[in-house]
């Protein structure tokens, strides 16, 4: 292989891909967010410098992607934390749990979300909407709300889910120091909501030393939404070096 075939290639095995390239369209995106309200000093343990923390407020997601242009069909969970970074509100993703190694290798390698594997569901029970993570065999999160019980406004579910999104980019160099160590900035564009809902929720968080959610305790559920949408992830930018 000539080395400009080797430059232009995505991503290794030059041979096969670990994804293609994007951007990638997500139809009928189905999400279970759980906002609630956490230790302060917990939180503050974890949000890297610059960002800044207006309150203590964590949202728990589950996210079911059954069709997803190039990535094929996954589930997603995590946390992501309110913040302000030079006046602008928007989340600091902590964590992501995922099921699909396209899904991973894209998003830690393309952007900078803060992917690992893990298996989560969302489904209904009865009359019940559960999103569960587990962490290999054992059950880390499990979130329930009322299935549909009251509409939630288009406006405020587009507005809920397009929220700019900071993650943190650290890459060693083959001498263990870091190489890469970037605060980035992506937004989900061009949505379409299908449908909205809220409805009473509760969320329980056990611990685990390799997916420790639950160092962010449950304190008070403040808000729900059940959310069903076309979207398009839009391209990460950087925001702040670290090294530089």
């Amino acid at each position: 292989m000539r080395v400009d075939d080797v430059v232009r290639s995505l991503t290794t095995p030059l041979n096969a891909p670990a994804y293609p390239m994007g951007p990638y369209r997500f139809t009928n995106r189905e999400y279970l967010n759980i906002t609630y309200r956490t230790d302060s000093e917990a939180l503050a343990a974890v949000v890297p410098e610059p960002l800044r923390i207006p309150e203590p407020l964590v949202r728990f997601e589950v996210m079911r992607m059954p069709d997803v242009t190039g990535l094929g069909d996954y589930t997603e969970s995590g946390q992501v934390v309110a913040v302000e970074y030079e006046g602008e509100r928007g989340e600091y993703s902590l964590a992501m749990y995922v099921d699909s190694h396209p899904a991973i290798a894209s998003g830690r390698e393309i952007s900078a979300f803060p992917k690992k594997l893990g298996a989560p569901r969302l489904y209904t029970d009865s009359d019940t909407l559960v999103g569960t993570l587990d962490y290999g065999s054992l059950r880390v999160a499990t979130a329930t709300m009322g299935y549909k019980h009251r509409p939630l406004d288009p406006a405020d579910a587009r507005a809920e889910i397009t929220l700019p999104t900071f993650m943190l980019k650290k890459l060693p160099g083959y001498d263990g120091r870091p190489r890469i160590c970037e605060l980035a900035r992506a937004q989900i564009s061009d949505v379409t909501v299908k449908g909205a809902w809220t409805g009473p929720a509760r969320l329980q968080l056990f611990a685990h030393a390799l997916a420790p959610l639950a160092d962010l305790p449950v304190l008070e559920v403040v808000s729900a939404s059940h959310i069903l949408a076309d979207l398009t992830l839009g391209r990460t930018e950087l925001v702040h070096d670290y090294l530089a």
